[in-house]
């Protein structure tokens, strides 16, 4: 069932491929070895979060500089 008061990023199709990258990239990460789990991991999963977490945050901001500016923080 589809929640009728979604985020307005939730409907971008480009923050969708964002939560789905995220969740394929923290699934591979958790195949890495121990010894990364604190070092090459985590920080690879940090920035995969980081992007879906941009393009929210710049959806959210009222102009569209606002979001051309988070939105390049992602892509970055």
């Amino acid at each position: 069932m589809e929640r009728a008061d979604k985020f307005k990023f939730e409907k971008l199709i480009v923050w969708q491929k964002a939560m789905e990258l995220g969740e394929s990239i923290n699934q591979l990460a958790d195949k890495f070895p121990k010894k990364e789990m604190f070092n090459l991991s985590s920080q690879i999963c940090r920035a995969v979060d980081s992007i879906a977490l941009n393009i929210a945050e710049g959806s959210i901001r009222q102009s569209a500089p606002e979001f051309r500016k988070f939105t390049g923080y992602a892509i970055r």
